[in-house]
């Protein structure tokens, strides 16, 4: 099969970002580690509103309940 242009002259990835994933390849994330993770996520989605802070949408995180 033809090689396709896209993937014709890509770089070699960074040996340092390589290094960093093969340490956490096998890290399980914790609670508290999957909870800055959903903040982090939700405060990334507001960036456009001056009145939502990273520790508002904490706060808001510790009143709100999710069903599993």
């Amino acid at each position: 099969m033809a090689d396709r242009k896209q993937f014709q002259n890509v770089p070699a990835p960074d040996p340092e970002l390589m290094r960093l994933l093969e340490a956490t390849a096998g890290h399980v994330l914790t609670e508290a580690e999957m909870r800055e993770q959903r903040i982090s996520f939700a405060y990334g989605n507001a960036l456009d509103s001056e009145s939502i802070t990273k520790e508002s949408v904490r706060l808001a995180c510790e009143n709100i309940m999710l069903l599993r």
